[in-house]
């Protein structure tokens, strides 16, 4: 006996599932359902097996290929256009060679006794046995009436209420004598219960009906597909198991990590190579594909998630269905019965209500909230570049193959034989990216300067030694799982907004430049680099002045990158200092606030114990730095800014600060005190660097850590901030805490709103005609809404996120509170 498995619908109603994928394909627990099939063909001993193809016919042959890894001789019945229910079965009749057949459907999960219904078939003398089952809504299937013996006596296709008169309906499941093909003419479209039974019945021929027991689903529909995925796990359906059972009902594959404080209640699947993090809630009823994974305190319960899936932090998945390879990112929320499909990215905190589905490929934007359903049109990321360089999560949005795609393009758009620079923090993910960067541009005729595992601010140095350009990949501040790709320019500078829209274009426009064999980029690894930067930073410096001062500092290297500057910088300053972390460690590229707390209130001690003048603490890639006083107090980076202003300005006797449009007014009037002033520029770090090349300008900070150096025009570097402070406080007598307490407080307060791409806009007109007869300020960013009393507003749209900031600062914190809970109010009616 061989079977003729079915494997050429569409699927056209489960789509966005089969969009891209055959319905045969689809996973029902940890396989593809055909795979169920084939396995039920081979428990009862029908191994030869013929599949008829059609639609992406490809994918099932490169899946089962000829069916030796599953025990069963698989060959394949293509058809260039659907031919029908028996006109494929019609269409492999020469693979059949004359034995009777089974003819079964790969996409409906079943565990018949197929043994026992080709006994009956036999026993029965029949041309045509009909395997059927009873269900309790026949609407959607075609019931059958036999009489007593077993014999059919009438079809009907689809009926309706009116037209049921018994529950008993066809499964497609057919047992069949070859002499039946004789009755479908050849490429043609023809189906069995529509075309061919009829006239079996018409002319007595011998077609009998088997009611089988067990299960039996035909995966038509979402519904349907949903349930045989919890009658699988709930053990409804009898099928191989494989996998380990680590608690009742918790089956998992090869290679799975799951953290102990996750949270798994069965019954449930997780395919091999998935990662469950901490405190992350998986719910019965649940599969995860192959390669999945789910962050940190995200919940997923009656869900079906595909192969290498992204549940990010705090994400919610409810009773729907993910496709392969979508991100679902960060808080983010999916409702019951929603459907994504295949490489799909739901933005963060994005909400994809009940019964949406949304195609392969498609963005749905931060916060945005999805009520109808994505089909044609896609919403890609608007622009590469984020805030300051392309970034995402390691092997989710910034994979090895973007990384390779993306330096080709940049050196695409350089000249062939040009040198740039490369380095990385000290990340393996982001190392490994750098090295892939690498072999990109050599293979794009470029050379390679790579400093490997260094601070950004030397691979900017670096760059201004000759370099076309260079890039930096580090791990984000505060998200250990995303990593982001810098671009500098010759002069070290960050890329400009025109450049990055030019790498932006040749990206999309993939036209990337090979070299040909000989013009294959060499690679170096310079060993003065580090040398070169410190020099930079110490030749404007009396340093003789420095040293004769005896000041004492901790510094605290957070084991970082800037382990490799600190000897140097330290020796050539010629301070006294104490440098604690300065191991470097791969594990810890970055920390969560709580950890940065809880290390600079241990530095803050060893300060006080130590008697030191300061404590200094760095970011693990050497641009941002935090100041512990004398006392072992914290400054807060705010103040921080406002006391290096008040030094710098007093030790230049004068000059401009460049500062964005976010910091306290107070500013102004700690510039103005010593002969200075202060030059407002918007808030990105860019416009920033590039205001403070200007003449005259002594100093520039954006209030968050990151001071730039005057003339560099490089944003941001915490070892030129540490000189130029240590340089400041070799003239003062002052401590720091002293310094500190002249330094009046600023009352600028902060909030932010969820706000969707999609009326941001609106928000901003409706925020500046709401301005009335107020002042308003739109020459930097955002709109600045100045008051009669002097204080002041700032509406602020993110460039990167789905929300809206709000600044907000008048002559005392009440007053500040008042005006930040105005326009908060203003922005939240705009939103609506």
């Amino acid at each position: 006996m061989k079977a003729v498995v079915m494997a050429g619908g569409e699927g056209t109603r489960l789509r966005p599932m089969t969009s891209n994928l055959p319905k045969p394909l689809l996973p029902v627990g940890d396989r593809p359902v055909m795979e169920h099939v084939l396995q039920l063909l081979k428990r009862h001993g029908i191994n030869d097996v013929v599949v008829t193809v059609q639609f992406l016919a490809t994918l099932i042959k490169n899946y089962f290929g000829d069916g030796s890894e599953l025990g069963v001789n698989l060959t394949y019945a293509h058809e260039e256009e659907p031919l029908g229910t028996a006109g494929s079965v019609k269409n492999a009749e020469e693979a059949l060679d004359g034995e009777p057949f089974v003819v079964v459907s790969g996409d409906a999960l079943t565990d018949f006794d197929l043994t026992e219904a080709i006994r009956y078939h036999r026993r029965k003398g029949a041309l045509v046995t009909v395997c059927l089952t009873r269900v309790p809504d026949p609407l959607e299937f075609g019931i059958t009436v036999l009489d007593d013996t077993g014999r059919v006596e009438r079809f009907l296709e689809k009926p309706t209420w009116g037209q049921v008169f018994t529950d008993t309906v066809n499964t497609g499941i057919y047992i069949m004598e070859p002499e039946v093909l004789g009755y479908v003419a050849e490429a043609e479209t023809v189906d069995w219960s529509g075309d061919v039974f009829p006239q079996l019945l018409a002319e007595g021929r011998s077609v009998y009906g088997y009611v089988a027991d067990g299960y039996w689903e035909d995966i038509g529909s979402h519904d349907s597909y949903a349930k045989a995925q919890a009658d699988l796990l709930d053990g409804k359906v009898r099928s191989e198991q494989t996998g380990f059972e680590i608690a009742p009902g918790i089956r998992v594959g090869e290679g799975v990590e799951i953290h102990p404080d996750a949270v798994l209640t069965g019954p449930m699947t997780i395919g091999p190579y998935t990662r469950i993090e901490a405190k992350a809630e998986i719910g019965p009823h649940t599969v995860i594909g192959r390669g999945s994974i789910v962050a940190a305190r995200a919940v997923v319960e009656r869900a079906v998630l595909h192969e290498n899936v992204y549940v990010g932090p705090g994400a919610w998945l409810q009773a729907c269905v993910v496709g392969k390879g979508t991100a679902v990112m960060r808080g983010a929320r999916l409702e019951p019965a929603a459907v994504i499909g295949d490489n799909c990215t739901i933005g963060d905190g994005a909400i994809i209500t009940s019964g949406v589905r949304i195609y392969p490929s498609k963005t749905v934007e931060d916060g945005a909230c999805v009520n109808q359903s994505v089909v044609w049109e896609t919403r890609g990321q608007a622009q590469l570049f984020g805030p300051r360089g392309v970034g995402g999560i390691l092997n989710v949005d910034i994979t090895p193959e973007l990384a390779v795609r993306l330096t080709s393009a940049y050196a695409s758009s350089l000249n062939k034989g040009d040198t740039v620079a490369l380095a990385s923090d000290h990340s393996r993910g982001a190392r490994a990216l750098a090295q892939c960067m690498a072999s990109a541009f050599q293979a794009s005729a470029m050379h390679v300067e790579d400093l490997r595992v260094a601070t950004m601010p030397v691979l900017r140095r670096q760059t201004t030694r000759g370099a076309a350009g260079g890039i930096y990949v580090r791990t984000v501040s505060g998200l250990p799982e995303s990593v982001e790709i810098l671009f500098v320019d010759k002069d070290g500078a960050d890329f400009s907004e025109a450049a990055k829209r030019k790498l932006d274009r040749v990206y999309a426009r993939h036209d990337y430049r090979r070299a040909f064999p000989g013009e294959i980029g060499a690679i170096s690894h310079p060993t003065a680099a580090v040398a070169s930067y410190v020099r930079s930073l110490v030749d404007p410096v009396d340093t003789k002045k420095v040293g004769n001062s005896g000041i004492r500092v901790v510094i605290d290297a957070a084991h970082g990158t800037i382990s490799h500057v600190l000897p140097e910088l330290v020796g050539q300053l010629g301070i006294e200092a104490l440098v604690v972390n300065a191991g470097i460690d791969e594990s810890c590229p970055t920390e969560s606030a709580d950890e940065r707390t809880e290390a600079l209130s241990r530095l803050g001690q060893l300060v006080h114990s130590s008697q030191a003048d300061f404590g200094a603490r760095f970011d693990p890639i050497g641009e941002r730095l935090t100041l512990v006083n004398e006392l072992g107090d914290t400054v807060d980076d705010a103040r921080a800014l406002l006391l290096q202003i008040a030094l710098a300005v007093r030790h230049h006797r004068g000059g401009s600060v460049v500062l964005p449009v976010t910091v306290s007014r107070t500013a102004e009037h700690i510039a103005a005190a010593h002969g200075g002033r202060v030059k407002w520029t918007s808030t990105s770090a860019s416009a920033l660097a590039q205001a403070a090349t200007e003449p005259r300008v002594v100093f520039a900070g954006d209030g968050a850590g990151g001071y730039i150096a005057p003339g560099t025009g490089a944003p941001f570097d915490a070892a030129a901030a540490l000189t130029c402070l240590v340089s400041h406080l070799a003239g003062s007598s002052e401590s720091l805490s002293v310094l500190e307490s002249e330094i009046p407080h600023d009352q600028v307060l902060q909030r932010e709103i969820p706000t969707p791409w999609s009326v941001k806009g609106v928000v901003m007109r409706r925020i500046a005609e709401a301005g009335g007869d107020h002042v308003l300020d739109t020459t930097t960013d955002g709109v600045r809404i100045i008051e009669p009393d002097g204080g002041w507003a700032l509406v602020l749209p993110d460039q990167s996120q789905a929300i809206t900031r709000i600044y907000a600062e008048g002559g005392s914190e009440r007053n500040s509170q008042q005006l930040l809970e105005k326009w908060t109010d203003r922005v939240v009616e705009a939103v609506g």
